[in-house]
């Protein structure tokens, strides 16, 4: 997926072509023939980052799956137990908001539930 070239001295947050929304939101990754549980850690239309204990390496290609999203993908980073991932097309923005809006669901369910 191509993405915009940032200015050379913006900051890190500022390169993103694309919003971070955090969310926390169970989903599956499928990578070298298995399904393995993940967490959605923050989400945006490009990509997300995920809490994954995988060993995979940049470049593998991944199928994140959550409820009704679906979506390939390739590993950029991994570190610390956490891993990037981009999009091979970029998501909707309602879909976007769509997620961030079911995980602040699940969030208060799971508060009221304690």
């Amino acid at each position: 997926m191509a993405s915009p070239v940032p200015a050379d001295n913006a900051t890190f947050e500022d390169r993103r072509a694309y919003p971070r929304v955090e969310v926390a939101m169970p989903a599956f990754l499928q990578a070298n023939g298995g399904r393995h549980h993940v967490q959605i850690l923050d989400l945006s239309a490009g990509g997300a980052k995920l809490n994954c204990l995988l060993e995979l390496a940049s470049g593998t290609p991944v199928i994140l799956d959550c409820g009704t999203l679906s979506r390939g993908a390739v590993v950029r980073w991994r570190g610390g137990g956490l891993m990037g991932i981009c999009f091979d097309s970029e998501l909707d923005p309602r879909d976007v908001s769509a997620l961030a809006q079911r995980s602040k669901a699940l969030s208060a369910r799971m508060k009221a539930a304690e």
